[in-house]
């Protein structure tokens, strides 16, 4: 069994595993990312006002380049956001894949923002396909000056960076959601549970005042059990899963609405028992695969399992706030950026500060691995 990676895909019928494409298009639909947005209390910009840039490069994300120290060498051709030439730049084997820019990208055009999305994560796609595991940056991530800037950058920061890439490398992200295709409902549940089994039978002898305050003792018991029996099943799921990843978090149940979602396209009609992120080797992915091929064999359960996406999740935090225009860094808990969906915030940071690599919250295209 091997996770989406194709958002075409169909979805199974309960007691299989689905393999449809449970993010939204361009990736896992609550975001989580490696990059916490930058705060930007201290930037002096008022509401609304945007930055001044004379001159910055726009940053996608960082790569291992072995034995790059010579920009000419580093075979690597895309296109960015807006159709910018997208170049790297390298310092002692660490490379900044980047493109020229002398402002903030800004609109209030969604259609054009979410091009702007796609585009930004297509780069860093095809950069995890040409390099390896990349460490993603958010969209519209901004160092101010030109490639020397970045490289004093780089360096500034070179053991740092250096330790995360190669703790990352040839690990990736990947995404499970646990669906019960067809909710049990309250009669098979209260013969699942004493105490719920008693109530039924108190609120069918009761007259019409008791027995409204006994219809909600039941409510709120039925609402314990489903809860306790999916803290069960996540319990277990992650800690078989947890056999054959290096991490793994438990993501809300219900994800954020994202840019590319369309209204009115949920499954009301199916409980969402569980959402899970985690961070495997490539080698490990099979094994996954056989784990969720064994809950997705129970009646009525349906699995959504996608990536392998670049780590945004698990990604450490890195540098400091200190003269940065605003402030921020690149670690981010596991489930923290449920209501990161959209841009975030912009991030614009002098080239002599920490680390400002912050990604975008919706931004995984599929990797053909």
């Amino acid at each position: 069994m091997s996770p989406e990676q194709n958002p075409s895909s169909n979805a199974h019928s309960s007691g299989s595993r689905s393999e449809s494409e449970s993010e939204s298009e361009n990736g896992p639909s609550d975001g989580e990312g490696s990059d916490s947005p930058p705060s930007r209390e201290n930037d002096g910009l008022s509401e609304g006002e945007q930055p001044e840039i004379d001159e910055g490069r726009y940053i996608y994300c960082l790569v291992s380049v072995p034995g790059g120290d010579d920009d000419s060498n580093v075979d690597f051709e895309t296109t960015g956001v807006e159709g910018e030439p997208v170049s790297v730049v390298t310092v002692d084997g660490i490379g900044a894949v980047v493109h020229e820019c002398d402002e903030i990208y800004d609109s209030a055009d969604f259609s054009r923002i979410r091009r702007w999305l796609v585009r930004h994560q297509s780069v860093v796609d095809d950069a995890g396909q040409a390099f390896g595991t990349p460490l993603p940056f958010q969209f519209d991530t901004i160092l101010r000056g030109d490639d020397d800037g970045v490289r004093e950058w780089i360096r500034s920061e070179f053991e740092t960076l250096e330790t995360v890439l190669d703790s990352l490398a040839d690990h990736w992200e990947y995404r499970v959601e646990v669906v019960r295709t067809d909710p049990i409902d309250d009669s098979t549940l209260a013969e699942l549970d004493d105490e719920l089994a008693s109530l039924r039978e108190r609120i069918d002898e009761a007259g019409d005042g008791a027995g409204f305050l006994l219809e909600k003792q039941y409510e709120s018991r039925a609402k314990e059990v489903r809860a306790n029996k999916r803290a069960i099943l996540a319990d277990d799921l992650r800690d078989r899963l947890s056999e054959h990843a290096r991490e793994v978090h438990e993501l809300e149940r219900t994800p954020t609405a994202t840019l590319g979602d369309d209204a009115g396209d949920g499954d009301d009609d199916k409980e969402t028992l569980c959402r899970l992120t985690l961070l495997a080797h490539e080698d490990e992915e099979s094994a996954v695969g056989s784990v969720l091929d064994d809950v997705a064999a129970e009646q009525g359960i349906e699995v959504r399992f996608t990536g392998p996406w670049p780590p945004y999740t698990f990604a450490p935090e890195l540098g400091d706030s200190s003269g940065r225009d605003s402030g921020g860094g690149s670690g981010g808990d596991a489930d923290a950026p449920a209501d990161r969906d959209g841009l975030g915030e912009r991030t614009v940071a002098e080239n002599s500060t920490g680390t400002e690599d912050n990604h975008t919250s919706n931004p995984h295209s599929t990797h053909d691995r």
